[in-house]
């Protein structure tokens, strides 16, 4: 039985080992103004959020599905490893139990939705053996729709508890420093997305369009939408917690949970 859905963005920087211990971001760049929130600070409380958020997931079940967004369509099972060499160390994650990441050979091509989801289950629950499924990122509302409503089915067939770690990363163009620099389309749309995953909007979600997300390098938005369709059994919406909103480097990030109804109670 389904019980509860964990929102985490996916930026590479949650990783301890990808920051050193140094700034994250800009180098060379003006020195930040009196009281604002400095980059490592903005990570710190970041990656505090997602872990407290994944801790929720792994008490609340021991079998997770992870739902994300990568280049196509794929399914990785519990053996997957992956590694951040490509984002500059090799920190290798797996989706199994205590030790898969050193099992075997990593997917060099991993999306960066597994890789984040294998590091926050090693963190959090290196116990739980996890599996992923990963829409493309183009993939049309209605199929988003679609997917979660069966992966839904799926999850309440099974007889134990059973959790959905949604991985998703909101606009890429909220200020002249961000990944697609500044657009000002981009800041309703990150409102938009931020509250209703905040209150559990799931017509909200799936309200998105489309070609607005693409041009504003919202990457997350299929996977919203099939949480949204994961919802749509339920006669009530769902029971939302809200843990961090943000765009500390110009890219929208929001950790949550949504958890049905008949479960909240």
């Amino acid at each position: 039985m389904f019980c509860l859905a964990a929102l985490i963005p996916s930026p590479p920087v949650l990783v301890p080992e990808l920051c050193g211990g140094a700034p994250v971001a800009g180098a060379g760049a003006a020195p930040e103004p009196a009281g604002a929130q400095t980059p490592e600070a903005a990570v710190n409380e970041l990656r505090a959020a997602v872990l407290a958020v994944g801790a929720a997931l792994a008490e609340a079940t021991p079998h997770w599905t992870v739902l994300g967004v990568g280049p196509t369509e794929q399914t990785y099972d519990a053996d997957t490893t992956g590694t951040f060499r490509g984002f500059g160390v090799d920190v290798r994650v797996g989706l199994g139990g205590p030790g898969a990441e050193t099992a075997g050979d990593p997917d060099p091509d991993l999306p960066l939705a597994v890789l984040v989801a294998g590091w926050l289950r090693a963190a959090v629950a290196p116990h739980v053996p996890a599996r992923a499924r990963v829409l493309a990122a183009d993939t049309p509302v209605r199929k988003c729709a679609e997917f979660g409503a069966k992966l839904r089915a799926e999850l309440d067939a099974e007889d134990e508890p059973q959790g959905v770690l949604v991985v998703a990363d909101g606009a890429a163009t909220l200020s002249t420093t961000a990944p697609g620099y500044f657009d000002p389309r981009s800041a309703s749309l990150q409102t938009a997305v931020d509250g209703a995953a905040g209150v559990g909007d799931a017509e909200a979600l799936l309200a998105l369009d489309p070609a607005l997300c693409a041009d504003l390098m919202m990457s997350g938005r299929a996977a919203y939408q099939a949480l949204a369709g994961l919802f749509a059994v339920d006669t009530a919406p769902p029971s939302a917690t809200e843990r961090y909103r943000g765009a500390p480097f110009g890219v929208g990030w929001f950790a949550g949970l949504w958890r049905p109804a008949a479960v909240a109670r």
